[in-house]
C-alpha cells in the first residue's frame, strides 16, 4: 500500500494495489473516486479536496492493527 499527497492539488491517493492496472472509477461523492481493477478488485482510493475532507489539521493518524508481513 502506498500513500501519496499532492499539496499542488490538495489531493490524497491511496494505492492498494501496486502495477499497472485498466480501471473504472466510481465516483461516490465529488471529492472521493474508487479506482476499481478487474475482478471488481479495489486498486485505490482519490481523495480530491484532501485538507477539507481530513480536517485541517492534515493526514490523521494511520493505525494498523493484526497485519503481519509475508
Amino acid at each position: 500500500m502506498r500513500i501519496t499527497y499532492d499539496p499542488e492539488v490538495d489531493a490524497l491517493y491511496i494505492r492498494l494495489v501496486e502495477g499497472e492496472h485498466q480501471c473504472r472509477v466510481l465516483r461516490l461523492n465529488d471529492e472521493i473516486s474508487l479506482n476499481i481493477g478487474a475482478g471488481e478488485m479495489l486498486v485505490g482510493i482519490e481523495v480530491l479536496d484532501a485538507r477539507e475532507v481530513l480536517g485541517e489539521g492534515g493526514i490523521p493518524e494511520i493505525i494498523l492493527e493484526n497485519l503481519r508481513a509475508s
